[in-house]
């Protein structure tokens, strides 16, 4: 049977299979509509009134068709216990939300924050070397912690190198797909990608029987991007999606960073390239990296935290919100963190207990 918020989740993924609109347009028919609801029901004359859009490509937008594929996905998400974020409601990733052609929709299956305290892109080459190798593990080993969030694409080379280090130092990590959930690609990569829904998981903008086409990849690059803080290029070549990714992300004014490389080596040359355009800063640590971005006593504190009171996961979570933004109220905490009052209640009580926080009134804390 069909509930009342299936039916407002079809209008929205419906709003991301309409013919020919992007996010820019779809965001016009939103100023001019309360409800996605209203861009299925109105008359192709009023919403050109309305909007101005011309009547050309309201007649090519196919929303019937639109209204038919998102039925489908709807199906499948109960049945595979996906959860799916629209780009207004508040469990979107804000970082990517600034973003000019962010999706209008995301699917995703896991247990990890759309929204953390600080979030790390890693990605570099498919063809990775011992060096990149070694240069990723060393680099998730000295950014290790909680705090952080390090985002990737499960591809071969740096990209499953990150996610493997991750998992391997309890660091939430998350795979940005270049297809559809219902398979993994590349299929070698399935086993490390269930071991991360426990400690991070899968996100994607695809139909879940959209194939890793070749036009897919540029479009979960800027994902990638989008989501994170910064964006770091260990292995690259002259081409390839890693660059895509920093030059998105110097797009959307993040930081990019880069390992230089042995001039002579192919898979270094991506790197100086982007050294030498002054398109990302050149780092040879983690270490580098945590002092430009600004978070080496924010980590440092986070870890000893860890270190003397062993937080649990969600705990840790609520702790370092507050811990960066000096004191938030209980209600914006349940908003940042997708929990209910009374969890986040239950959460706090434990940190006061440990000593880590204390309320001022107002059902307001702040750091002890």
């Amino acid at each position: 049977m069909e509930t009342v918020q299936d039916k407002l989740l079809q209008y929205k993924i419906a709003l991301s299979f309409l013919n020919g609109f992007g996010i820019k347009k779809i965001s016009k028919l939103l100023n001019h509509f309360e409800e996605p609801e209203a861009v299925f029901k109105e008359s192709l004359n009023s919403i050109y009134q309305k909007t101005g859009i011309h009547k050309h490509f309201l007649q090519g937008m196919q929303r019937e068709k639109a209204l038919e594929k998102a039925q489908e996905q709807i199906i499948w998400i109960h049945k595979k216990d996906i959860q799916t974020h629209f780009y207004l409601d508040s469990n979107y990733p804000r970082r990517l939300r600034n973003c000019d052609d962010a999706p209008i929709i995301l699917y995703s299956q896991g247990n990890f924050n759309l929204n953390p305290s600080f979030t790390v892109a890693i990605v570099g080459t498919r063809s990775a070397t011992e060096y990149g190798k070694e240069i990723c593990e060393k680099l998730i080993s000295d950014i290790g912690s909680e705090a952080i969030q390090i985002i990737s694409g499960l591809a071969y080379g740096i990209d499953i190198i990150a996610h493997q280090a991750s998992l391997e130092k309890n660091i939430e990590t998350v795979a940005v797909l270049g297809n559809g959930m219902q398979r993994i690609y590349p299929s070698i990569h399935s086993q490390i990608a269930r071991k991360m829904l426990k400690k991070g998981g899968l996100i994607t903008e695809l139909p879940f029987n959209a194939k890793p086409d070749r036009e897919n990849f540029p479009k979960r690059n800027r994902i990638v991007a989008g989501m994170a803080d910064a964006v770091i290029v260990i292995e690259s070549k002259k081409k390839g999606g890693s660059l895509i990714t920093a030059d998105l992300a110097n797009d959307y004014n993040k930081d990019v960073f880069a390992y230089p490389g042995n001039v002579v080596q192919e898979t270094s040359e991506g790197c100086n390239m982007l050294i030498a355009q002054n398109k990302a800063h050149l780092i040879t640590s983690g270490t580098d990296f945590l002092k430009i971005m600004g978070w080496e006593g924010i980590i440092s504190k986070t870890k000893q935290v860890q270190i003397n009171f062993n937080l649990e996961p969600q705990e840790q979570d609520i702790f370092e919100l507050i811990q960066k933004n000096k004191k938030e109220h209980i209600d914006v905490l349940a908003h940042k963190s997708q929990k209910s009052i009374a969890n986040i209640a239950v959460i706090l009580l434990n940190l006061e207990i440990k000593g880590l926080i204390k309320k001022t009134g107002g059902n307001v804390f702040c750091l002890a």
